[in-house]
């Protein structure tokens, strides 16, 4: 079951970043850094399978679509896409490829999965699911506090590690709170989450990670030993 999985979420999120890393010290050999950052957005997609941006625009559509929370239902679990989810999603990947410009590095690819996974397991617990069937109903009754304890330590330490003492955490409280917003929210629209909300919290999760960083990053620079990009990545 997905929710008994949790802990394992920040190690996803350390492979998907490792491979990210190994990506670009191979690619910004060959090509400028532009198309570096658009090749690891795409990457970034197809790792998934595109899952998760499927759940975004789902997501997007049933939000502003729907009047009533069993409309929103019903559309999401719709197979044909719309405008808004279309819009949304493209949205998302120009937020993402412009983040991703602005963070290059080691630590930045590989923290922002790390934390937009371990965020998501936390938000699984919280909230509700919306349905009483279907991926997010069987991974919330699967889910345990103690499942999330053990993802938080791992989280917890692959962030000081390549962030810092004092970024690291931040960055984890930082993103914390603002997906929690967002699942808040998304939970209030359906009476609950779902799968495909699940899905659109990683893909914004992801966004907003890259975001804080950059946000933090000023902060943290002239505190020695803390510094988002103390271990930067060759630039050719």
């Amino acid at each position: 079951m997905i929710g008994r999985s949790i802990p394992f979420f920040p190690v996803v999120g350390l492979l998907i970043g490792a491979i990210l890393a190994g990506l670009y010290f191979v690619l910004h050999i060959i090509f400028p850094l532009p198309i570096v950052g658009a090749i690891l957005v795409a990457c970034l997609a197809i790792i998934t399978g595109a899952h998760h941006l499927d759940g975004l625009i789902d997501t997007c559509d049933a939000m502003v679509a729907g009047k009533t929370r069993e409309q929103r239902l019903g559309i999401m679990s719709d197979t044909r896409v719309g405008a808004f989810g279309i819009t949304g999603v493209c949205l998302l990947l120009i937020i993402k490829y412009a983040a991703v410009l602005s963070t290059i590095g080691l630590a930045p690819l590989i923290i922002f999965p790390v934390i937009s996974r371990w965020a998501l397991g936390g938000v699984i617990l919280i909230f509700p699911s919306a349905r009483k069937e279907g991926m997010g109903f069987a991974a919330r009754n699967s889910a345990s506090w103690q499942g999330f304890i053990s993802a938080t330590a791992i989280a917890l330490v692959i962030s000081i590690l390549f962030a810092g003492l004092i970024a690291g955490p931040a960055l984890m409280i930082s993103a914390f709170a603002m997906i929690w917003c967002l699942g808040f929210l998304l939970s209030r629209l359906y009476g609950g989450l779902t799968g495909d909300c699940y899905g659109a919290l990683v893909e914004i999760g992801e966004a907003l990670a890259l975001l804080l960083i950059i946000a933090l990053a000023p902060l943290t620079q002239h505190i020695p030993g803390y510094d988002l990009f103390k271990i930067p990545m060759p630039t050719g």
